[in-house]
């Protein structure tokens, strides 16, 4: 063989070993996007004894056109007649419960105890997000030193699925 042979036929594998190597590596996925902030307005208030606000849930969630993530960004507002703080969780299509972590307070507007707590967070699911339900339970005392509880949910459905 010649050397432009033998140049030639290298450069001929060389190029059919990159387009084999181009089919077969995975392709990157493209990163999925948000679709726009949903409202979050949740308020519990008693239902014994003289109504009082013990906690509101405001911010928004959002849903990723990829089907598998979501963020929040909310602010839970302990109502000033509430004993204890309010509890905060999140259910997963039903069956995957999250307790979020407070990423900070700011100062509470009024009706609510000294601050307003804040929960920012993104969630990335192991199968389909179909909805995420948020629950917010809220306890007072009535009559005397009887203990009460109350809890209201709101779910938020994925619009890409």
């Amino acid at each position: 063989m010649t050397r432009s042979r033998a140049r030639r036929a290298v450069s001929s594998v060389a190029v059919a070993i990159a387009a084999l190597a181009a089919l077969l590596l995975p392709v990157t996925p493209a990163h999925a996007a948000y679709g726009p902030d949903q409202s979050v307005y949740l308020t519990v208030n008693s239902n014994a004894g003289p109504s009082i606000m013990l906690a509101q849930l405001t911010g928004t969630i959002a849903f990723d056109d990829g089907n598998t993530k979501f963020k929040y960004a909310l602010r839970l507002c302990w109502g000033s007649g509430s004993y204890p703080m309010p509890n905060l969780y999140l259910a997963v299509n039903g069956s995957t419960y999250l307790y979020p972590s407070q990423t900070g307070t700011t100062t509470a507007p009024p009706g609510c105890q000294l601050y307003l707590f804040l929960y920012d967070g993104e969630y990335t699911h192991s199968t389909t997000l179909q909805n995420v339900t948020l629950y917010l339970t809220g306890g007072w005392f009535y009559p005397g030193n009887t203990y009460n509880s109350r809890t209201k949910s709101v779910t938020y459905d994925n619009p890409y699925n």
